[in-house]
């Protein structure tokens, strides 16, 4: 009778042990069937604007200097 206790504690044991592995999460990983969109709106407005005086050509002109 001694061998009652110990089975039945085996078995519950073994009981849990089956439903904790049915409970193990799982993580798939799966590419999507539609292509990623990406809308990039933006708009590049780009100005550069040199400005030079004239004394500035005159001196750049000036010969003596060089």
């Amino acid at each position: 009778m001694k061998r009652l206790p110990v089975l039945r504690t085996s078995v519950s044991a073994m009981i849990a042990l089956l439903a904790l592995t049915g409970c193990t999460p799982t993580v798939k990983i799966e590419p999507p069937d539609k292509p990623i969109v990406i809308n990039l709106n933006v708009k590049i407005e780009h100005e550069i604007k040199i400005k030079v005086d004239k004394d500035l050509d005159e001196l750049l002109t000036n010969d003596e200097l060089f």
